[in-house]
C-alpha cells in the first residue's frame, strides 16, 4: 500500500511539475522574439579562435604605420602616372591591423550587409508550430554563425592588406582606408623567404591602386553598393530557398549538378544569379585591373618584383587539404578564379586595343564588362566602343 501511495504521490507531483514547466515553456515560447540571423558575439569569438588571436603592442603598430606611410609617398605618384590621374586623398588614411582588429572591422561590414534579412525571420502563432519554427531558427543560426567565424578566422590569418569602401555606407566618408595586417606581412616575409622591404612596397602597391580606381572614379563605390542592395534585397523577397536547397542536394546525389554552375548559384532564383554574376564581373575588373596595373609599375620600382611575385605565386598553389576545403565552402575559390579572369581580360583589352582602350572601362558602369565578356574582350570592347568614343 506504501509503495502504491508512493508511486501514486509521484505521478501526480511528476505531472503537476510538468504542467508548471509545460505552461512556463509555451509563455517563453509565445513571448519570445525571433533570434538574428547570426551571433555576433560568438562568431567573433570563433573568429578569434581560428586567427590565433595575434595582437600588436603600439609601438610596433606606430612603427609599421610609419613605414607604410613613407611607402605610400615613394609609390602613389608612380601610380597616378602610370595611370593619367591625380593622387586621391584616400591614401592617407592608412592603419595598421592585427588580426583581432580586422576581424573586428570585417565584422561590422557583415553586419551591414545581412542586416536588412533580421526582417526576414518570423515565427507562427500556434504554440507547437511555434516553437518547431524556433528550434529551426537557432539551428540554423548557429550553423550561419560558425560558418561565419570560421571563415573570417581563416581570412585573419591570410589577409596581408585591404582596400575598404565603406560598405553600404557603413560611414559618412567620401573615402575609403587602407589596411595592412602587420602579423600576417611578418609571417609571409619569414616563411617564404621574401625581401621584406620590396615586398612591403609590392604590398602598398596593391592596395593604392584600389584607392585609385575607387577614389578616381566617383561612380563605382556605389555602383557596388547599389548591386550588393539588389542582391540583399532579392534575398529579402526569397521565400523559396528551401526547396532549392532540398533540389540541389537530389542533384548533387544524382551526379546531375550543372557544371557550369558553381554551388552556391545553385541555390539562388535567376535573380540573385543574375545580380551575383554582376558583382563578380565587378570585382573580376577591379581586382584584374589592380593587379595590371601593379604588375607594370612594380617591375620599375622594385628591384625584387619577380622573386616576389614566383613565390607568391607558389604559396597559392601550395594550399592545404583544409584550406582548399575553406575556400571551397566560403566561395572564396569562386572568387580568386574570378580574379584571375578579371586581369587576363584586362591584358587582352590592352594587348588588342592599347592603354586607351581599357581605359574606357572606367567610363559608367555600363561600361564595365559583363559576366560573359571577361572571356570575351572583343565582344566587350564593339558594344562599349561607339558609346564612349574609341576605336
Amino acid at each position: 500500500m506504501n509503495a502504491r501511495y508512493a508511486r501514486f504521490t509521484g505521478l501526480v507531483v511528476g505531472f503537476s511539475v510538468g504542467q508548471w514547466i509545460g505552461r512556463a515553456v509555451r509563455e517563453r515560447v509565445a513571448n519570445a522574439a525571433p533570434p538574428g540571423l547570426i551571433d555576433w558575439g560568438r562568431a567573433r569569438e570563433i573568429a578569434i579562435n581560428f586567427s590565433g588571436g595575434v595582437r600588436l603592442v603600439a609601438e610596433e603598430r606606430e612603427r609599421a604605420r610609419e613605414q607604410y606611410r613613407h611607402f605610400v609617398e615613394e609609390l602613389v605618384p608612380a601610380v597616378a602616372e602610370f595611370i593619367g590621374v591625380p593622387a586621391p586623398e584616400g591614401v592617407s588614411r592608412l592603419y595598421v591591423f592585427d588580426r583581432i582588429d580586422w576581424i573586428d572591422a570585417n565584422l561590422e561590414s557583415f553586419a551591414e550587409i545581412l542586416r536588412p534579412l533580421e526582417a526576414l525571420i518570423h515565427l507562427p502563432d500556434h504554440p507547437l508550430a511555434r516553437m518547431g519554427a524556433l528550434l529551426w531558427t537557432y539551428l540554423g543560426r548557429s550553423a550561419a554563425t560558425v560558418e561565419i567565424g570560421m571563415a573570417l578566422g581563416f581570412l585573419s590569418r591570410r589577409v596581408l592588406g585591404q582596400y575598404d569602401i565603406a560598405v553600404l555606407g557603413r560611414e559618412p566618408v567620401s573615402t575609403g582606408k587602407l589596411y595592412f595586417v602587420e602579423p600576417n606581412v611578418r609571417w609571409v616575409v619569414r616563411a617564404w623567404q621574401l625581401p621584406e622591404l620590396d615586398f612591403r612596397r609590392w604590398l602598398v602597391l596593391h592596395e593604392v591602386t584600389h584607392a585609385f580606381e575607387f577614389e578616381t572614379n566617383d561612380w563605382l563605390r556605389d555602383y557596388v553598393n547599389g548591386l550588393i542592395r539588389q542582391w540583399v534585397e532579392s534575398l529579402r523577397r526569397d521565400v523559396s530557398v528551401g526547396r532549392r536547397i532540398v533540389e540541389a542536394v537530389r542533384a548533387a546525389a544524382r551526379g546531375q549538378l550543372r557544371d557550369e554552375l558553381s554551388w552556391i548559384e545553385l541555390l539562388m532564383t535567376g535573380e540573385q544569379r543574375e545580380i551575383f554574376r554582376s558583382l563578380q564581373a565587378v570585382m573580376a575588373v577591379i581586382e584584374g585591373y589592380s593587379n595590371y596595373v601593379m604588375r607594370a609599375v612594380g617591375r620599375t620600382q622594385l628591384p625584387s618584383y619577380d622573386v616576389i611575385e614566383r613565390r607568391l605565386e607558389e604559396r597559392e598553389r601550395m594550399r592545404t587539404p583544409v584550406e582548399q576545403l575553406v575556400l571551397r565552402l566560403t566561395g572564396l575559390d569562386i572568387k580568386l578564379e574570378q580574379y584571375r579572369r578579371g586581369e587576363a581580360f584586362c591584358r587582352a583589352v590592352v594587348e588588342r586595343y592599347g592603354a586607351e582602350g581599357l581605359r574606357s572601362l572606367w567610363s559608367s558602369p555600363s561600361a564595365f564588362p559583363r559576366y560573359e565578356e571577361l572571356g570575351d574582350p572583343d565582344a566587350w570592347y564593339r558594344r562599349v566602343a561607339g558609346s564612349v568614343g574609341t576605336g
